[in-house]
């Protein structure tokens, strides 16, 4: 697989260099915040927040990890000499070490990646490379917790920012769950007895943009993972032994699919932890299908339905396409909702020349610009916000995990205990087992393939 793209694509794709010439005033456009031109460095000594972009007005948990102070040579260096360590690094290294890049990553770290895809993908590619002694994963804390769940207990799984959380996995945490699953019982009674069809009251489902914890959660209670391309299957896996299902963290991905699978939207009631009962009565929650929780990912939620109204002015004859995390009115106005797999392979089917608003994260956007020339490919959102905590990442932090490395040394290393990491298991096992009949397999489903596939065919 040839993961370094032309230097002509590279820039044309890079998110980061289109922010510097907006702020300098050399290219036409704005974005959601001029801090977005700083080093993220810069916000790792200051206040505990996701930083600029997207989630940068979200509320971060007390504790929330804190990266410490990077060496000055790496906020100093110049790209090129970035890049320059990190190859000399990565080449030092060899098969000891294997870098994972996430879709939604800066086009200056995807470079440098042996891997490129989603979170459950890359974890899962890391498992080709058995001899790593470390797998350094860009992306994002729950991510790398997902590959320290996969990987051997001799690998240390890195991530070079620990700065770089998740605010949506962030929504639900084990305390606010553990709570409603007591309230719930209170309302249902043993939430392990079954009914005549063999079914209990409830089964927890978790997005795979969760913490180990909250996967370990399900996993105890009868309850499995889903992705953006398998929830469909995972809620008719969850309906066939439940009566009903509490969807964390996401309240749109669990929205969407459920009423895909004809649930009524009175029948999905939210569940607010800060509330009584989640803020529904007793009667509502009897008569549940989907629990949905009140969490929601912010790249997704600035998508609109004046945005595809617009995009239909501007462009006639422009195809929508979301992904399923955006709010349900954006998902019924556009023209097809799926995951990132099912927004490539889109794009690859289509005759040369067509045009395409896409409701994703602005650094995949751009890189599909750049990679399939033969489209007019555009963001949705015309404000250029990418997602606040992959923007942590930078190619210094890698140089600088790298260079460690090289060392002896191993930094920023993230761990799950035993006793999260068991049931946090059994639920990807579980998940892994949910897999709908070929006949029937979703367009959109992303889950069967090969780990090294080309970065653009694989899922997000």
């Amino acid at each position: 697989m040839t993961l370094v793209q032309p230097a002509d694509t590279r820039l044309a794709a890079s998110v980061d260099r289109s922010i510097q010439l907006i702020q300098t005033g050399k290219a036409a456009g704005s974005t959601c915040s001029p801090d977005l031109a700083k080093g993220p460095w810069e916000f790792d000594a200051g206040p505990v927040a996701y930083g600029p972009g997207s989630s940068m007005g979200d509320v971060i948990p007390t504790g929330s990890p804190r990266q410490g102070a990077l060496p000055e040579s790496y906020k100093t260096a110049s790209d090129a000499e970035l890049h320059d360590r990190i190859r000399a690094a990565k080449a030092t290294l060899g098969e000891r070490v294997v870098v994972l890049g996430h879709f939604y990553q800066r086009d200056e770290v995807v470079e440098h990646a042996d891997f490129v895809g989603d979170s459950f993908q890359l974890a899962n590619a890391a498992l080709t490379r058995p001899d790593a002694e470390a797998i350094v994963f860009c992306g994002v804390h729950f991510m790398a917790e997902t590959a320290d769940l996969l990987s051997t207990p001799d690998q240390a799984v890195i991530l070079p920012n620990l700065a770089a959380g998740c605010s949506m996995a962030d929504m639900a945490d084990e305390e606010s769950v553990e709570a409603c699953w007591a309230e719930l019982e209170d309302v249902y009674g043993d939430l392990t007895a079954t009914d005549a069809a063999g079914r209990v009251p409830v089964i927890p489902v978790t997005y795979m943009n969760s913490s180990a914890a909250l996967k370990g959660f399900v996993g105890r209670h009868g309850g499995l993972v889903c992705t953006s391309s398998n929830a469909r299957t995972v809620l008719e896996w969850a309906f066939e032994r439940g009566q009903r299902v509490l969807f964390f963290p996401d309240q749109h991905l669990g929205r969407n699919t459920a009423k895909a699978l004809g649930v009524p939207l009175e029948q999905m009631p939210m569940w607010n932890p800060r509330r009584a009962l989640g803020g529904s009565s007793a009667d509502e929650l009897l008569d549940a299908r989907v629990i949905l929780w009140h969490g929601f990912c912010s790249v997704h939620r600035r998508f609109t339905v004046d945005q595809i109204a617009q995009a239909r002015i501007d462009h006639p004859g422009v195809q929508v396409i979301v992904h399923p995390e955006c709010p349900m009115p954006v998902v019924d106005a556009a023209d097809a909702a799926g995951s990132t797999d099912f927004i490539v392979k889109a794009i690859q089917a289509a005759p040369a020349g067509s045009t395409f608003a896409i409701g994703t994260e602005i650094n995949l956007v751009q890189r599909l610009a750049a990679e399939y020339p033969q489209h007019e490919i555009f963001c949705l959102d015309p404000v250029v916000c990418p997602c606040s905590t992959m923007y942590r990442i930078h190619p210094g932090y890698l140089a600088w995990v790298l260079e460690e490395l090289v060392a002896g040394r191993v930094v920023n290393r993230i761990t799950v205990s035993d006793e999260v990491a068991e049931p946090a298991r059994v639920a990807l096992e579980r998940m892994l087992a949910a897999k709908p009949p070929a006949s029937v397999a979703p367009v959109d489903s992303g889950r069967d393939a090969p780990a090294d596939a080309p970065r653009s065919t694989v899922e997000a």
